[in-house]
């Protein structure tokens, strides 16, 4: 067999447009690429889709039946319910029941009390929520926690 000495492709190069395959459109349309885009890959591409894009079909993983993924909690933690509770007094603005300063979290948008910190002063908070830590503490320093009832726990689904 004879070597080419110059490529077809090189010895075609600004003499014609359709590079010796005739003059009605061969080699120049999607048909001859077996359709555009993803045409195919499940019937005549089967062997390229085997081979370089094994996971083009199926399904994998699975989807909770409730997502929680845009469900955000908002808390706060006793040591920061403290702060409020003094900056509220510096103001004038604390309301007093029993000697004790009402606070309501769930009209701030926060759901739950968290543990963390000291509190030294009694306060009667309004929640939806609260770890057991934070009614302990809150109990500790002569206050109480209210647990609200029938709170929708997730807003969004």
């Amino acid at each position: 067999m004879v070597v080419r000495r110059r490529s077809k492709t090189r010895k075609l190069r600004g003499r014609t447009r359709t590079m010796g395959w005739g003059s009605i459109g061969q080699h120049r349309k999607s048909g001859s690429r077996g359709g555009t885009g993803a045409a195919g890959l499940g019937k005549h591409k089967w062997t390229w889709t085997i081979k370089y894009a094994p996971d083009w079909y199926g399904k994998r993983g699975f989807t909770p039946r409730r997502s929680t993924a845009g469900y955000e909690q908002k808390a706060i933690n006793v040591g920061d319910l403290a702060e409020i509770v003094g900056k509220l007094r510096s103001e004038g603005k604390a309301a007093v029941e029993d000697n004790m300063v009402v606070v309501d979290l769930s009209a701030e948008g926060i759901h739950k009390l968290l543990g963390e910190g000291r509190i030294n002063v009694p306060v009667k908070v309004i929640v939806a929520e609260a770890s057991e830590s934070a009614i302990r503490k809150v109990e500790e320093a002569g206050g109480k926690v209210i647990l609200l009832e029938g709170v929708v726990r997730f807003e969004n689904g």
